[in-house]
């Protein structure tokens, strides 16, 4: 007899386990609002360079989003990385 006040188990509903997708579609998001972040305060300060970087880091950023849905994982790590790396460059320009 089952307990009283019990939820029965929910047949036919599953989670999708696809956790990658929506991990990386997040982080992806996330990204570019900083970026964009970068972008906005280079315009401000008048820093050319500094918005450069930070439009490479943004394209490579979108560019990554590609690599996921065509499955290309080591692609996706060099841009990523790429991205890291030109946001750094750009928060150093600004900084310095």
């Amino acid at each position: 007899m089952p307990r009283r006040g019990a939820v029965p188990p929910l047949e036919g509903l599953t989670m999708n386990e696809n956790y990658d997708a929506y991990a990386v579609a997040i982080i992806i998001a996330f990204g570019a609002l900083i970026i964009a972040g970068l972008m906005g305060a280079a315009l401000v300060y008048g820093q050319r360079d500094a918005f450069f970087f930070a439009l490479g880091a943004s394209a490579a950023a979108w560019l990554s989003g590609y690599a996921v849905f065509l499955d290309r994982p080591r692609s996706f790590m060099v841009l990523v990385g790429l991205s890291v790396a030109m946001a750094v460059a750009a928060t150093l320009v600004l900084a310095f």
